[in-house]
């Protein structure tokens, strides 16, 4: 018999598998920013959630490995009652399979959006997620050494899901918001 996976019950897989930590930080980020853009687009909030929360379970795992990162969490999940839709969209975000679906496209996207939001946040003299603006995101944006880490690319894959660039920052942001404290910012 499969278990089901709730929000407790991935919260506590994440915790076991990651800890708590700046990378517990990046994925509940990424949760508040899919629950967003799921909210946006009329889909289940809870479940584009927790593909956001899942999404890096295996990060600590295959962090010297990112050619198997995903796939042990897929291995991880198996004992969940789980959608392949899900499971595809975690391995579509690094870009082990190509991106086919609104919700491949918002994980791809989110992911590195979370990071760069963040940056955004950490340079203002507060260092207060609610400071950032979309004018200082979209000069950011356009700053190739400015949070390198986040691959502009993959941001800019929103035009995939329809959105325009500065929409889709300021929609991740207004998710992380609902968690500021949770995120320190």
């Amino acid at each position: 018999m499969q278990l089901k996976l709730t929000r407790e019950s991935a919260y506590d897989l994440v915790i076991a598998k990651i800890g708590r930590n700046n990378l517990l930080k990046h994925i509940l980020a990424v949760e508040a920013g899919m629950r967003r853009l799921a909210e946006h687009f009329g889909e289940d909030v809870d479940y584009w959630g927790l593909i956001g929360l899942v999404h890096d379970l295996d990060y600590n795992k295959t962090v010297k490995h990112a050619d198997r990162h995903t796939y042990v969490t897929r291995e991880w999940l198996a004992e969940y009652e789980l959608p392949e839709e899900m499971l595809y969209a975690i391995e579509a975000h690094p870009g082990h399979v190509p991106c086919r679906s609104r919700l491949d496209w918002s994980l791809f996207a989110t992911d590195p959006a979370t990071g760069f939001i963040v940056a955004c946040a950490l340079m203002h003299p507060d260092k207060k997620l609610l400071s950032v603006t979309p004018e200082f995101m979209i000069r950011r944006f356009g700053e190739k050494r400015f949070a390198a880490g986040a691959t502009r690319e993959n941001i800019a894959a929103c035009s995939n899901i329809g959105l325009e660039l500065e929409h889709f920052l300021m929609l991740i942001r207004e998710g992380m918001l609902n968690i500021v404290d949770e995120l320190g910012l």
